[in-house]
């Protein structure tokens, strides 16, 4: 786990440069799970409310999957790769919470089967390059007030 500052990120998933969310591809499945990393999750501040789209729905890239009510703001749950939403976590729909205790694992959002996780993944952040990018991304977040 890649951890700077104040912030880990688990070096086994891919995460979107500009909207925060990470992505974890099941090797057997083909699957991924979505979530929102640390950095993302600290902007927002406190989950109090999700809301996600249906499952059996087809998502491309940058679209909103849901919303996202936080104590600082609300913002739409943009994912990271393109495909066919398979899966949600209804434990954090009932219970936000979880995403703010535990975002890399059991505060997943949704479950995508992906239709160009090749292409996609490599314009996400992964394996060394993570440090630097969360070094930088906590700058620019402080120095625009998002986060302590």
């Amino acid at each position: 786990m890649a951890s700077t500052q104040n912030y880990n990120f688990p070096q086994d998933r891919f995460y979107d440069r500009e909207n925060h969310m990470w992505a974890k591809r099941d090797e057997k499945t083909g699957r991924v799970l979505i979530g929102i990393d640390e950095l993302g999750l600290e902007s927002l501040g406190d989950l109090a409310y999700i809301s996600l789209q249906a499952v059996g729905i087809p998502i491309r890239r940058g679209e909103s999957l849901g919303t996202l009510e936080a104590a600082k703001m609300t913002g739409d749950f943009i994912s990271p790769v393109s495909g066919i939403l398979i899966g949600r976590n209804e434990a954090v729909i009932n219970d936000p919470t979880i995403v703010n205790k535990d975002p890399y694992e059991k505060g997943w959002m949704i479950s995508i089967d992906p239709t160009d996780w090749e292409s996609e993944s490599r314009e996400m952040v992964s394996g060394d390059a993570i440090p630097a990018w969360v070094e930088e991304e906590a700058e620019r977040y402080k120095n625009q007030g998002f986060v302590d």
